[in-house]
């Protein structure tokens, strides 16, 4: 019998959680962050360096021998929900915890040390949509050279390697500089998107793409849990203070019986989320029944993170119609999120096949 998974946060945890929080108190205010969007360089690098060098977060998952912290994905999972809430445009998920992922299945030990240092970050050039298993785009490989097409793929305008997965089966790590890296339009403009493209460009060959593909998109797909729970508790913290505050009728707006049940069904959705969002990451941790636990933490958490960031634009009213308010940034990033590694559809779905349930 499997023991059970311990959603709990210990100590560790909660201080790794506070001194992230200050961190970002300090690198990534809501000002900042739409200064930083409405300009040619979206990504906050000096963010990234603190989280890197000086707390050296991005080695979270990478093994002490290679570097890195030699944690769980727990951790990582309460970094990605203090990102959350602050919609920070750092490609942590990305190279982190995706890229990451794929180098420890493939075994590049030298990449893996630079990605938990902080001097390279990485970009997995599958299309952020695609869900764990799922059938994904791959360039051509001939006579040594890489050429190919690859849309969709975030933070890639950052990266300084890409995992580009080729016909052949292999997964080959490319220079950035070699590829034509193209910005795409992107609702979530705090995790843009591009369009890599590859002109008989060389690269270094890693390992069999699927595997490591298959176990980076799974990482991913688990860990962005916790990421949208962090959205989704900002927006419900932020609006029930903003409702204390706000007054009509001489009394404050969150005193109305309508909006306390509206707001108390929203507690109930976020607290289901940081269930199922911390059994993910502890699954992924523990490797019991992490399949099971990513399929139901991303058919959680899509829903209630769009739900949580609507219902926050709609109850503050006027202000939160305007650009200036950064609501419309976890807006944004929430419906952005709910087709990252696979819809909440497709997680069901997927959902259904693992635990023999299928529909009539």
């Amino acid at each position: 019998m499997s023991a059970q998974p311990d959603l709990l946060y210990s100590e560790e945890e909660e201080a790794l959680r506070a001194a992230v929080r200050d961190l970002l108190a300090d690198h990534c205010d809501a000002p900042g962050v739409i200064a930083r969007i409405e300009s040619d360089a979206p990504h906050n690098l000096a963010l990234w360096k603190a989280l890197t060098d000086g707390m050296g977060l991005a080695g979270l998952l990478v093994p002490e021998a290679l570097d890195g912290q030699g944690a769980t994905h727990r951790e990582a999972a309460v970094v990605l929900e203090e990102l959350g809430r602050a919609v920070a445009p750092v490609p942590y998920l990305t190279s982190a915890v995706v890229a990451t992922e794929a180098l420890l299945a493939c075994g590049a030990d030298d990449l893996l040390t630079e990605l938990a240092s902080g001097t390279s970050i990485g970009s997995l050039a599958v299309a952020l949509n695609v869900a764990p298993g799922a059938a994904y785009k791959v360039v051509q490989h001939e006579n040594g050279l890489l050429h190919g097409e690859l849309t969709g793929i975030a933070d890639a305008a950052v990266a300084d390697v890409l995992l580009v997965p080729a016909d052949d089966g292999g997964l080959y790590a490319v220079d950035a500089t070699a590829a034509t890296v193209t910005p795409q339009v992107s609702l979530d403009l705090t995790r843009p998107l591009a369009t890599v493209t590859l002109d008989r460009v060389p690269g270094r060959l890693l390992g069999d793409a699927e595997p490591a593909v298959r176990r980076a998109l799974r990482a991913g797909a688990g860990l962005l849990a916790s990421e949208q729970l962090g959205l989704a508790d900002w927006t419900l913290t932020e609006t029930v203070r903003y409702l204390k505050d706000r007054k009509q009728f001489n009394r404050p707006v969150g005193g109305f019986q309508a909006l306390k049940h509206r707001l108390a069904h929203l507690w109930l959705e976020v607290a289901s989320l940081r269930a199922a969002a911390r059994n993910a990451a502890d699954a992924l941790s523990t490797g019991q029944d992490a399949d099971v636990a990513i399929t139901v933490a991303q058919a959680c958490a899509a829903p209630v993170a769009v739900h949580a960031a609507e219902e926050a634009l709609q109850l503050h009213g006027g202000i939160g119609m305007t650009w200036e308010h950064p609501v419309h940034l976890y807006l944004k990033r929430a419906k952005a999120d709910s087709i990252a590694y696979g819809t909440a559809g497709a997680h069901r779905e997927a959902l259904a096949g693992l635990v023999d349930l299928q529909a009539p």
